[in-house]
C-alpha cells in the first residue's frame, strides 16, 4: 500500500502523491493530524466513561456539501505527522484515559496509519469513515481495525453525485461494509462496551425520508439481528449557505418516521434527540 499510482479509495485516481501530485481529496503523501481529543460525543458504546482517543485527519475521499468538519476536510488541514509521531499521538490518548483510538477519515493516510498501528494496541482501533471505501483495500486493514464504523449516507446514488460528487456511493459503500463485517464478524461487547464489530451510522438529511428508508432496508435484509448496530443520527445542522431543503434541521415528523421504520426493520444500536442538532457539538478546529 502506497501513494504512487494512488487507489485507495473507490475514485482511484492513479496520481503519484509521492510527485507532488493531488487527487480528488487534494491529500500529501504526508499525513495531516488536523486535531486530537478525548472525544465524549461518541455512542456511549464507544466513548464509554472514558471517552474516544479522537484523531481527526485532514481531508476527505467524498466532498459533502453539508460536512460539519469542513474546516478540515474541503482543504487538507493539519501537522505533518510521521508513522512515529502518529504512534505518540495514540499512546498518548491511551495515557489520558481514551477507551479506544478513533481513526476520523483516515483512508488517504493509511500507509502512514498502519504501520503506526504496530504492535497491536491495548485498546480497539475504530475506524471512522464516510463507508466510501474500496474492499480491496479494507482486506489490507484485517487485524489492525477492531471496530469499523462507516456512515450509509446514500442509497440513491443521483443524491450521492448531488451532495458529495459520489455517483457510485451506494454500490461502493455496500460492497465496503460487507467486507467490515466478514472481518470483524456480529458485534462483540465487553459489559457495555463495544470491543469488536461494525456500527453503521446514518445522519437523516431534510427533506430525504425515502433514502433512508431505503438504507434501513437494506441493512435489515443484509445482516442478522444483532450482527450490526446502526446509529440513526439527527445531528444534521446547516452549515454555510445551501439550498433547500438542506438550509433546515430535520423535523419532528421526518425524524419519527424515519426511526418507526428502523424499528420495523428489527435493527438494534442508538437514536438522537433534537438537541444534537447544534454547532456547540462541532469540535474546533
Amino acid at each position: 500500500m502506497n501513494y504512487v499510482n494512488c487507489t485507495l479509495c473507490p475514485r482511484r485516481c492513479g496520481i503519484d502523491r509521492t510527485a507532488g501530485q493531488r487527487g480528488f481529496c487534494r491529500c500529501p503523501d504526508t499525513a495531516l493530524v488536523a486535531k486530537t481529543m478525548v472525544h465524549r460525543w461518541e455512542e456511549p458504546a464507544l466513548a464509554g466513561a472514558g471517552g474516544s482517543g479522537a484523531i481527526f485527519f485532514g481531508g476527505c475521499t467524498m466532498g459533502c456539501r453539508y460536512c460539519q468538519n469542513r474546516a478540515i476536510s474541503a482543504r487538507p488541514t493539519g501537522l505533518p505527522t510521521s508513522v512515529a509521531g502518529l504512534r505518540k499521538m495514540m499512546e498518548a490518548l491511551i495515557e489520558q484515559g481514551a477507551e479506544n483510538i478513533d481513526l476520523v477519515s483516515p483512508t488517504p493516510y493509511l500507509p502512514t496509519i498502519l504501520p503506526a498501528l504496530t504492535p497491536k494496541l491495548p485498546v480497539p482501533v475504530v475506524y471512522n469513515c464516510g463507508g466510501y471505501e474500496r474492499v480491496e483495500t479494507l482486506r489490507e486493514l484485517e487485524g489492525a481495525v477492531d471496530i469499523y464504523l462507516p456512515d450509509l449516507k446514500y442509497a440513491d446514488n443521483r443524491l450521492a453525485e448531488s451532495l458529495s460528487g459520489a455517483g457510485d456511493y451506494w454500490q461502493a459503500a455496500t460492497a465496503a461494509i460487507q467486507e467490515m463485517v466478514r472481518q470483524t464478524g456480529a458485534v462483540q461487547w465487553q459489559g457495555e462496551k463495544i470491543v469488536r464489530g461494525v456500527l453503521i451510522r446514518h445522519l437523516i438529511l431534510p427533506g430525504c425520508v425515502e433514502n433512508s428508508l431505503k438504507v434501513l432496508d437494506w441493512i435489515g435484509e443484509t445482516f442478522a439481528p444483532g450482527q450490526v448496530l446502526v446509529s440513526l443520527m439527527r445531528q444534521y445542522t446547516p452549515i454555510g449557505n445551501l439550498p433547500a431543503p438542506l438550509d433546515r434541521r430535520v423535523t419532528d415528523a421526518e425524524y419519527d418516521a424515519v426511526l418507526s421504520w428502523m424499528y420495523l426493520n428489527g435493527l438494534e444500536g442508538f437514536t438522537q434527540e433534537a438537541d444534537a442538532a447544534g454547532t456547540e457539538f462541532i469540535p474546533d478546529f
